[in-house]
Protein backbone atom coordinates (compact mmCIF):
# COMPACT_ATOMS: atom_id res chain seq x y z
CA UNK A 1 0.00 0.00 0.00
CA UNK A 2 1.62 3.40 -0.93
CA UNK A 3 1.41 6.42 1.28
CA UNK A 4 2.04 9.75 0.35
CA UNK A 5 0.99 12.61 1.94
CA UNK A 6 0.29 11.11 5.01
CA UNK A 7 -2.64 8.90 3.00
CA UNK A 8 -2.84 5.67 2.33
CA UNK A 9 -3.49 5.26 -1.36
CA UNK A 10 -5.91 2.10 -2.47
CA UNK A 11 -4.19 -0.73 -4.29
CA UNK A 12 -6.71 -1.97 -6.62
CA UNK A 13 -7.21 1.66 -8.17
CA UNK A 14 -5.13 3.04 -11.18
CA UNK A 15 -2.71 5.52 -9.70
CA UNK A 16 -4.89 7.90 -11.62
CA UNK A 17 -7.75 7.57 -9.70
CA UNK A 18 -5.76 6.83 -6.41
CA UNK A 19 -4.24 10.09 -5.64
CA UNK A 20 -7.41 12.00 -5.34
CA UNK A 21 -7.97 10.52 -2.49
CA UNK A 22 -5.28 13.24 -1.26
CA UNK A 23 -7.14 16.37 -0.08
CA UNK A 24 -6.01 19.14 -2.71
CA UNK A 25 -5.14 16.76 -5.46
CA UNK A 26 -8.32 16.16 -8.00
CA UNK A 27 -8.00 13.73 -11.57
CA UNK A 28 -6.59 17.12 -13.03
CA UNK A 29 -3.61 17.88 -10.80
CA UNK A 30 -3.05 13.95 -10.34
CA UNK A 31 -2.93 13.65 -14.40
CA UNK A 32 -0.72 16.87 -14.14
CA UNK A 33 1.74 14.89 -11.58
CA UNK A 34 1.93 11.60 -13.06
CA UNK A 35 3.03 13.06 -16.36
CA UNK A 36 5.94 15.41 -14.63
CA UNK A 37 6.72 12.26 -12.57
CA UNK A 38 6.94 9.73 -15.66
CA UNK A 39 4.57 7.45 -14.59
CA UNK A 40 1.57 5.61 -16.89
CA UNK A 41 -1.79 7.09 -15.26
CA UNK A 42 -3.74 3.45 -16.14
CA UNK A 43 -1.04 1.21 -13.66
CA UNK A 44 -2.25 -0.04 -10.45
CA UNK A 45 -1.35 1.57 -6.91
CA UNK A 46 0.30 -2.02 -5.89
CA UNK A 47 1.85 -2.21 -9.07
CA UNK A 48 4.44 0.78 -8.13
CA UNK A 49 8.25 0.33 -7.31
CA UNK A 50 9.47 2.04 -4.37
CA UNK A 51 10.99 4.96 -6.90
CA UNK A 52 7.89 5.37 -8.51
CA UNK A 53 5.95 6.38 -5.07
CA UNK A 54 9.16 8.41 -4.28
CA UNK A 55 8.60 10.25 -7.71
CA UNK A 56 5.13 11.43 -6.64
CA UNK A 57 6.00 12.25 -3.54
CA UNK A 58 8.80 14.59 -4.52
CA UNK A 59 6.59 15.80 -6.96
CA UNK A 60 3.77 16.50 -4.33
CA UNK A 61 6.03 18.12 -2.21
CA UNK A 62 7.66 20.36 -4.76
CA UNK A 63 5.15 22.45 -5.81
CA UNK A 64 1.79 21.30 -4.20
CA UNK A 65 -0.28 22.07 -0.88
CA UNK A 66 -1.59 19.13 0.22
CA UNK A 67 -3.38 17.49 3.63
CA UNK A 68 -2.74 19.74 6.41
CA UNK A 69 -1.33 22.63 4.96
CA UNK A 70 -4.33 22.77 2.55
CA UNK A 71 -6.71 22.49 5.74
CA UNK A 72 -4.85 24.81 7.71
CA UNK A 73 -5.48 27.75 5.06
CA UNK A 74 -8.30 27.11 4.13
CA UNK A 75 -9.81 27.45 7.49
CA UNK A 76 -7.68 30.84 7.86
CA UNK A 77 -9.03 31.95 5.14
CA UNK A 78 -12.83 31.36 6.61
CA UNK A 79 -11.31 32.92 10.31
CA UNK A 80 -10.22 36.26 7.83
CA UNK A 81 -13.39 36.57 6.35
CA UNK A 82 -15.38 36.41 9.82
CA UNK A 83 -12.96 38.88 11.48
CA UNK A 84 -13.10 41.33 8.83
CA UNK A 85 -17.09 41.34 8.59
CA UNK A 86 -17.15 40.58 5.27
CA UNK A 87 -20.33 38.86 3.65
CA UNK A 88 -19.21 35.67 3.18
CA UNK A 89 -17.70 35.55 6.71
CA UNK A 90 -20.66 36.57 8.16
CA UNK A 91 -22.62 33.49 5.85
CA UNK A 92 -20.37 31.55 7.22
CA UNK A 93 -20.62 32.44 11.00
CA UNK A 94 -24.42 32.00 10.45
CA UNK A 95 -23.74 28.26 8.95
CA UNK A 96 -25.61 29.45 5.90
CA UNK A 97 -24.45 28.82 2.13
CA UNK A 98 -21.46 31.20 0.69
CA UNK A 99 -21.75 31.47 -2.54
CA UNK A 100 -25.37 32.54 -3.59
CA UNK A 101 -27.29 29.67 -3.36
CA UNK A 102 -31.53 30.33 -2.56
CA UNK A 103 -31.99 29.20 1.41
CA UNK A 104 -35.82 29.49 1.26
CA UNK A 105 -36.29 26.02 0.04
CA UNK A 106 -33.06 23.48 -0.41
CA UNK A 107 -29.60 23.89 1.47
CA UNK A 108 -30.55 21.36 4.12
CA UNK A 109 -27.19 20.12 4.15
CA UNK A 110 -25.73 23.69 5.33
CA UNK A 111 -28.75 24.18 7.27
CA UNK A 112 -29.40 20.90 8.52
CA UNK A 113 -32.50 19.15 9.33
CA UNK A 114 -35.76 21.14 9.58
CA UNK A 115 -36.69 22.65 12.41
CA UNK A 116 -40.45 22.91 13.22
CA UNK A 117 -41.97 26.43 14.44
CA UNK A 118 -45.30 27.87 14.53
CA UNK A 119 -48.43 26.95 16.93
CA UNK A 120 -48.09 23.44 18.51
CA UNK A 121 -51.39 22.22 19.51
CA UNK A 122 -51.93 21.34 23.08
CA UNK A 123 -53.37 17.89 24.72
CA UNK A 124 -57.22 19.26 25.53
CA UNK A 125 -57.29 19.29 29.83
CA UNK A 126 -59.60 16.07 31.38
CA UNK A 127 -63.27 16.51 31.26
CA UNK A 128 -63.08 15.74 35.43
CA UNK A 129 -60.30 18.95 35.94
CA UNK A 130 -63.57 21.63 34.15
CA UNK A 131 -65.34 23.65 36.91
CA UNK A 132 -69.05 22.46 37.51
CA UNK A 133 -72.03 24.42 37.50
CA UNK A 134 -73.77 25.36 40.50
CA UNK A 135 -76.56 23.35 42.06
CA UNK A 136 -80.33 25.08 40.60
CA UNK A 137 -78.55 28.14 38.61
CA UNK A 138 -78.49 28.56 34.88
CA UNK A 139 -75.25 28.14 33.25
Amino acid sequence: MARIAGIDLPDNKAILYSLPHIYGIGLRTARRILAAAGIDPARRTKDLTDDDVAAIRKEIDGGYKVEGELRADVSGNIKRYIEIGSYRGDRHRRRLPVRGQRTRTNARTRKGPRKTTGVLKVKAAPAAAAPKPAAGGKA
